[in-house]
């Protein structure tokens, strides 16, 4: 197999869906609906050039645009609107641009409310060395799954006397066993070869102790995938020493945080990085997790790769491999030939242009 054939089998796996057989198979057939939540700042861009492109690829979706600017309801409390709650419930797949949060006092963050409001308890980020877009490592290949509901950003903090905040870290045994069969279901489907769980439970004995004990007895369920445990702070040692000894890794909220954008900086940052969050009832929201962007909105700058990429990942969760393997090479081998690419991938094209020519390395391969 070719040097390239080898790379772009190992990509997809790595971007490999994560919906169980069953779902896929429910999805694959026909025209899906998909609600498409465009987002702020250069968000309606980027994903106005994935619809062009799924367009030139003939995708059988069917675009169903929603806002989701929380709104205030009965005894103060925020809610996304009506319309974008029932357009989830009945497609039960989104893809979103980023979102800001409106600066006011008591506005919740809209992706924490995303998470809430959806059970949206697993953020998959699979981080792969693209070829020919060059950073200090050449050959990253692994994906961070991070528990996505509690820890750190459960929300539960208080003064206790003036000078003195508590924040209280929140973990629970079903949501740790819930990530981690997660995981490991994952690694299984995927063809990879071990979890690693990351964690501090040396410091954090009660709430790390029992998310560790957690993963190790859901991996006795999982002899054929290989389970390590390692502290946080080793992991992120040995990750900018050596990423390639890692395969899967398991962790909380707050350490998966921070874990998967020191990933996403190994094969180029957030511009390049796909994302998805899997829910529970059969929910999943596939997002670009880089920020708004502002002071290049409108300008048709934005580089819209990781919202392509986590809209990649969402076909293959939903069966459409073949789809999914169209426009992830036409987008890789438009990076690879760097001779259309943004600026932040080291060319001087506008996104409209970029989106052009991975449009009509889409139709070719028809």
């Amino acid at each position: 197999m070719a040097a390239g054939s080898v790379w772009r089998s190992l990509v997809s796996q790595a971007m490999g869906g994560a919906a169980t057989r069953a779902a896929r198979s429910a999805f694959s057939r026909g025209m899906q609906t998909v609600t498409l939540i465009p987002g702020d700042g250069i968000g309606p861009e980027i994903s106005a050039a994935v619809v062009k492109i799924f367009d030139a690829a003939k995708a059988p979706i069917r675009w169903e645009e929603r806002n989701v600017t929380a709104i205030k309801g009965p005894g103060g409390r925020w809610t996304i609107p009506p319309d974008a709650k029932e357009s989830m419930d009945l497609s039960k797949i989104g893809l979103k641009g980023p979102l800001k949060t409106p600066i006011a006092a008591g506005h919740p963050s809209m992706n924490l409310l995303l998470r809430k409001t959806f059970d949206l308890y697993a953020n998959v980020r699979p981080c792969v060395s693209i070829e020919g877009y060059r950073t200090p490592y050449t050959d990253v290949d692994l994906v961070t799954i991070r528990e996505n509901t509690e820890g750190e950003y459960s929300g539960i903090e208080h003064v206790i006397v003036d000078g003195v905040v508590q924040s209280i870290k929140l973990i629970t045994e079903n949501a740790s066993r819930r990530i981690a069969e997660y995981a490991f279901e994952y690694a299984r489907n995927n063809q990879r070869s071990s979890v690693t769980a990351v964690h501090k439970a040396n410091i954090m004995r009660m709430s790390d102790g029992l998310f560790l004990r957690k993963c190790r007895e859901v991996a006795e369920n999982y002899k054929d995938v290989k389970f390590t445990e390692m502290y946080l702070d080793t992991v992120c040692l040995n990750m900018v020493q050596d990423p390639t000894q890692f395969d899967v890794l398991v962790m909380p909220n707050l350490y998966g945080d921070i874990l998967s954008d020191l990933c996403a900086g190994l094969i180029g940052g957030l511009g390049v990085t796909p994302s998805g969050n899997i829910g529970a009832n059969g929910v999943a929201i596939f997002e670009s997790v880089h920020g708004t962007a502002p002071d290049i909105a409108g300008m048709d700058l934005a580089n819209p790769t990781a919202l392509l990429l986590s809209a990649v990942m969402m076909l293959r969760h939903m069966g459409l491999h073949g789809h999914a393997a169209r426009i992830q090479t036409a987008c890789f081998d438009t990076i690879r030939e760097k001779k259309v690419l943004t600026k932040d991938l080291g060319g001087s094209s506008k996104c409209s242009e970029f989106t052009a020519e991975i449009c009509r390395r889409v139709q070719d391969l028809d």
